[in-house]
């Protein structure tokens, strides 16, 4: 068991917990949904998943297409996901397409190694040093073991080869025993650089004792020049806590890559679960990066998304909005994707200035 390990907390930790308060102002335009019957699989025999949901996103900058990665479901019997690539049109999502149109797109990564071979879940997609990387949830080995409690889940990270068009499975996160314990899973998870060079790792560890926690570790940043071709792990071995739950809320979880500010200037939408009715809502905070400390410098005192169209409503887990993708379109725009009830692909749009507003509701520093 974990022997209640207490970790190292943000600058503003105790001012942003006080600051929160249940609430909703939700400020994120919804553009439509892909429904998984809309989704055509080139490199499988089966037509269409049953289920596509929690996709991350890529976007680089001139292109007129939203590359979207999203979470499918084959069979309901383990409910064991792979990951497709759809090339989207920016088109479609701006001018209300997007609920009508089909989409193609190839199985990318599935699971294959002992770290995810129950399921490859929930990506995460980014760039560092000109590079793609996806961060995903790999469910293990011991996932559905009954008699091993530990180590269910791992965040691990491919790299996109563009000569081989193809990605690579690069790392497996471990945590160390003596600064996390006993670690039943850890999920949420994905890399960011800073200008000068700096790599921290966000991810949101199960302890043994049953307790969540929101944490970012500093990794070290030849990490992301490795030309390993086989999947390795990497042990974490510092954390600093950013935020606790509120009292109305179970957990938290990173929900998508920062959205950048300035060199060491972040913004992060994380989602909160509801503790009596297991709702999914989406809130943001604002953290400086520096070189011995994370500072929140603000946070949105009210959630600024939660279920409210009917896709978002109902579907295989009622009433989740969880979003896993988050790209700046253009200096006001921040296109985000999402799962919809765990069953569809949102597409939704915030404004720059109006998560900056509600940010400023909740500053610290």
């Amino acid at each position: 068991m974990s022997k209640g390990y207490e970790f190292a907390k943000a600058t503003g930790f105790k001012e942003a917990a006080s600051t929160r308060v249940f609430g909703i102002r939700d400020i994120v335009i919804r553009t439509g949904v892909i429904s998984p019957d809309r989704i055509i699989l080139h490199n499988y025999p089966i037509g269409h998943p049953i289920s596509a949901f929690n996709a991350g996103a890529l976007y680089i900058r001139g292109e007129e297409v939203l590359k979207t990665y999203v979470r499918i479901i084959l069979g309901y019997y383990m409910y064991v996901s792979s990951i497709i690539e759809l090339k989207v049109p920016l088109d479609d999502i701006f001018n209300g397409y997007i609920s009508t149109n089909r989409y193609s797109g190839d199985i990318v990564i599935y699971p294959s190694t002992k770290y995810d071979v129950w399921g490859t879940e929930d990506p995460r997609v980014y760039m560092i040093a000109d590079k793609i990387f996806m961060t995903y949830t790999g469910r293990s080995i011991n996932y559905f073991n009954p008699i091993i409690r530990k180590n269910r889940t791992f965040p691990v990270t491919a790299v996109y080869d563009p000569q081989l068009r193809t990605w690579v499975k690069r790392y497996a996160f471990t945590l160390s025993p003596e600064i996390f314990g006993d670690v039943i899973s850890n999920k949420d998870a994905f890399m960011y650089m800073t200008a000068d060079g700096r790599l921290y790792l966000f991810h949101r560890p199960h302890l043994a004792d049953d307790t969540f926690h929101l944490v970012i570790s500093k990794l070290d940043p030849k990490l992301v020049m490795s030309e390993a071709p086989d999947i390795r792990e990497v042990e974490v071995d510092n954390a600093i806590e950013v935020l606790e739950p509120a009292d109305f809320e179970s957990k938290l979880g990173w929900a998508t890559p920062p959205i950048q500010l300035t060199d060491d200037r972040i913004i992060v939408l994380i989602h909160g679960v509801d503790k009596d009715q297991v709702v999914y809502r989406v809130f943001a905070v604002q953290l400086l990066l520096k070189k011995d400390e994370i500072v929140i410098e603000a946070i949105t005192p009210n959630y600024i998304m939660e279920p409210r169209a009917p896709y978002e409503i109902i579907g295989d887990r009622p009433l989740t909005v969880f979003p896993c993708g988050a790209v700046r379109i253009d200096k006001d725009r921040i296109l985000v994707t999402y799962g919809a009830a765990d069953y569809m692909v949102g597409f939704g749009i915030i404004r720059l200035d109006d998560l900056l507003a509600e940010l400023d509701k909740g500053r610290i520093y």
